[in-house]
């Protein structure tokens, strides 16, 4: 398997999560600072402080778990994917989705969650039961909406994919929800995507492959739009 990582966002991103961590600990310290100087006038700036210090820490927190945190979520990626042959390519921050897998299984945008406890799909939602309520609440654990990242994902590498090559037929656009924590348990038998522990996605991309191969000559005509090869 052939990888692709944008090592040069990845660290800026990581001196992003730094420095605004750093940041918002500074703004925080002196928005504390003027709330006990007992002065009216001073209690609108320590407000404003104390607000954008909470801002710059969420920004520090989310780019410190993506880009700081070891491993990170494209080497956790990386890991499950080993011995795929060089028919595949697996590409990190480098079209725009986020980690795009490209190969005889077909077109597949890969949406890594850390999250624990148990993830179900029931009613049309998902939901995110257990796992650790202060992760959830302060460092940005909760499940989210998985359903808008499918669509949203899916919409922007259609449009790249229409916008470079508007004659071009591709193979259909597919997802997979990967969760990487070992702590998670999976119970989704009607969500309207794949989902499963990142463990068991080398097997699920080989019996996709086999079952419903795609054309190479048109994934070698994607692959070239961010590989240039």
């Amino acid at each position: 398997m052939k990888i692709y990582t944008n090592e040069k966002l990845i660290n800026r991103n990581r001196r992003i999560g730094q420095v605004t961590t750093i940041s918002s600990l500074a703004v925080l310290a002196l928005g504390l600072f003027l709330s006990f100087q007992g002065s009216s006038q001073l209690i609108t700036y320590s407000f404003l402080a104390l607000i954008l210090g909470f801002i710059l820490s969420q920004v520090g927190i989310y780019m410190g778990n993506r880009f700081g945190r070891r491993p990170r979520l494209d080497e956790s990626i990386d890991a499950a994917l080993k011995g795929l042959d060089d028919k595949y390519s697996l590409i990190h921050y480098g079209t725009p989705v986020s980690h795009l897998l490209l190969g005889p299984a077909g077109i597949w945008v890969v949406l890594p969650y850390p999250q624990s406890g148990t993830i179900t799909y029931q009613k049309n939602r998902w939901r995110q039961k257990g796992g650790n309520f202060y992760l959830k609440l302060f460092a940005q654990e909760g499940l989210g909406r998985p359903d808008l990242e499918v669509a949203s994902n899916t919409a922007d590498l259609e449009r790249f994919l229409e916008k470079t090559s508007p004659e071009a037929e591709f193979p259909p656009i597919q997802t997979v929800l990967v969760f990487t924590n070992e702590k998670v348990t999976i119970d989704v038998e009607d969500a309207p995507t794949s989902t499963l522990p990142i463990k068991k996605l080398k097997d699920f991309i080989r019996k996709t492959a086999k079952e419903t191969p795609a054309s190479m000559d048109k994934i070698n005509a994607v692959t070239g739009l961010f590989t240039q090869e």
